[in-house]
């Protein structure tokens, strides 16, 4: 009876422990070996993808899809070699992919376009952009949102979806803009005077650039007046100043030149019926 308990042991030991104790530290070996070797391919991943100049977000949010994915791929090697059916747990797993992916399309929508935002750079911190239907200073450059700060410093959020998916016009991506405003006269004034005068202003004012040379001319012969277009060239920081400042300059010599502008006016005759 002894031997047949002791023979059982022994055959129970050969037949499942020892099978098991090896299967299970080679599971381990396997998970701590492929932990290892995920960090340090993460780690060359950012080291490759930070040379090409990426934006940090971008990098950091790679390395840890990166290790997410191969850390599952070393999770499941560990379960085959403990003899686990990692066939349905493959399955299950592109299962609940799928039905995250379709509760969040919408986000991974904004996810696809924060990521194209940030690898192409159509604009970038610091410039002032139109896109999604608002426009602002771009303050931080999300993977799923844009946050802008407004003009009268309103912090804008716009998911990158509605960024992407329209015109983005950006005021600040090149060094010079051009300044086009318009000027009627009445047609009883001085045409070349006013040209002159005009002339006068735009070259008194440092800040507009020799090259490309401003623009003056008669741009048409409207129902009320002549209108002029004043085109100057001029750095993109010092747009705004000079527009409001040429506005200004040239309707104040006008007025001392004794130059008209005409504006809307309606004639009321009233008429007096006999009783």
């Amino acid at each position: 009876m002894f031997e047949f308990k002791q023979d059982n042991a022994e055959q129970i030991l050969h037949d499942y422990i020892i099978p098991w104790g090896i299967n299970i530290g080679t599971a381990l070996l396997i998970f701590i070996i492929g932990k290892i070797v995920v960090k340090i391919l993460v780690g060359l991943i950012g080291k490759l993808l930070r040379r090409t100049q990426l934006d940090n977000i971008l990098v950091e949010f790679i390395q840890a899809i990166a290790n997410a994915l191969l850390l599952i791929f070393v999770i499941i090697a560990a379960l085959d070699q403990l003899g686990v059916d990692t066939t349905s747990l493959i399955a299950l797993i592109g299962a609940a992919g799928l039905a995250i992916g379709l509760a969040l399309q919408g986000s991974l929508q904004n996810f696809a376009a924060g990521f194209l935002l940030l690898v192409f750079r159509p604009f970038t911190a610091g410039h002032y952009i139109e896109a999604g239907g608002t426009a602002g200073v771009v303050k931080t450059i999300g993977i799923f949102t844009t946050t802008l700060n407004s003009p009268d410093n309103k912090e804008i959020i716009v998911p990158n979806g509605a960024i992407y998916s329209g015109n983005i016009i950006n005021y600040s991506a090149l060094p010079t803009r051009r300044v086009d405003l318009v000027f009627g006269i009445g047609y009883g004034d001085d045409i070349k005077k006013a040209k002159e005068i005009m002339e006068s202003v735009v070259a008194a004012d440092e800040r507009i650039l020799a090259e490309p040379a401003p623009q003056i001319a008669v741009s048409e012969l409207a129902d009320s007046s002549v209108n002029f277009v004043v085109r100057p060239w001029v750095d993109s920081a010092d747009f705004w100043p000079v527009k409001f400042d040429l506005t200004e300059k040239i309707k104040l010599a006008f007025d001392e030149n004794g130059i008209s502008i005409p504006f809307p006016q309606m004639d009321v005759h009233l008429s007096k019926e006999d009783a």
